[in-house]
């Protein structure tokens, strides 16, 4: 586990920007049980390609034109319960931080794992999620 202090600045960088952080499993439920239309669900990291890539990348895609309904985060290796039953809706992949999912009506529809971003530009994941939004938003 990291310490709150440490990861405060990076889970902002999300926050920030209008992602609502679940810190516990009943947070996590709660956006599936009211699932209506589409959501991007963020698995964020303390690691390079979270700050570099992932973060800056999701947020270039929510400038398009057609975006998620809401958009929210779970902090791995911080809030361990939420990831964790995060990481249950994100079936049958295996865990991975960071990582960017696109639900809709409940559903998995698009997935970038780790090994989408490591070493991906920011420009080239937001193409990705630009294109995921325009199919299914």
């Amino acid at each position: 586990m990291y310490p709150i202090e440490l990861v405060k600045p990076m889970a902002a960088d999300l926050t920030d920007f209008g992602f609502q952080g679940l810190s516990t499993a009943e947070d996590v439920d709660k956006i599936f049980e009211n699932s209506e239309g589409t959501f991007v669900l963020v698995v964020n990291s303390v690691c390079g390609c979270a700050a570099a890539n992932a973060r800056p990348g999701v947020k270039l895609a929510l400038q398009n034109d057609k975006k998620p309904d809401n958009c929210y985060t779970v902090f791995a290796g911080v809030h361990q319960e939420a990831t964790e039953k995060a990481r249950q809706y994100l079936l049958p992949y295996p865990p991975s931080s960071p990582s960017i999912a696109l639900f809709k009506e409940g559903k998995l529809v698009h997935f970038l794992e780790r090994h989408h971003i490591e070493g991906r530009s920011a420009d080239m994941i937001a193409d990705n999620l630009v294109m995921a939004f325009d199919t299914f938003c």
